[in-house]
């Protein structure tokens, strides 16, 4: 699988037990129905690997994972750090007007009175608070994604419509 075709779900902590299983801090994006799942995607030394699901507990934004043919606190502890990834074609339709992070970046983002501000760097998360990061005459500009500020996005045409109060590009 591709890697464009997948997305980042989390990450593994740490080591958890002594039968090979680890802790995962999942992404805010991270499917909701872990239970579902057969394996995940890996990346291990910049390749993905197919890792196959034995059992799965989920505990807020963290999961305890026991993968087949991990056994030992010492497999588990070779994949900390590593990424965790899942094709985008498991993730649950959104509601109209929702987007999961990876699906935004470089769109162009368009004020309705000012016109192109710049392309979608990345998306930041604080708190519950998402922010669009983009890059506006050499200034660094995050819109808040919890406000009234987004007017629209069109996927077809890969833009984010805005409308930013007066003077909001000047803080």
């Amino acid at each position: 699988m591709k890697q464009e075709e997948l997305y980042k779900a989390g990450f593994i902590m740490r080591p958890h037990g002594l039968k090979g299983e680890v802790t995962i801090s999942l992404d805010a994006d991270a499917p909701a129905d872990w239970d579902s799942l057969e394996s995940v995607f890996i990346e291990v030394k910049g390749k993905l690997i197919p890792y196959f699901l034995e059992t799965i507990s989920v505990r807020g934004d963290k999961a305890f994972v026991k993968f087949e043919d991990v056994s030992s606190p010492e497999a588990a502890a070779a994949l900390k750090g590593s990424s965790l990834f899942l094709p985008k074609t498991s993730r649950p339709k959104l509601a109209r007007g929702d987007f999961y992070h990876d699906e935004i970046i470089d769109f162009e983002v368009i004020d309705q009175e000012i016109g192109l501000l710049g392309t979608v760097l990345t998306i930041e998360t604080a708190g519950p608070n998402r922010f669009i990061v983009l890059s506006h005459k050499t200034k660094e500009v995050m819109i808040p994604v919890n406000g009234p500020f987004i007017k629209s996005i069109n996927r077809t045409k890969k833009t984010v419509s805005v409308l930013l109060p007066d003077g909001f590009l000047d803080i």
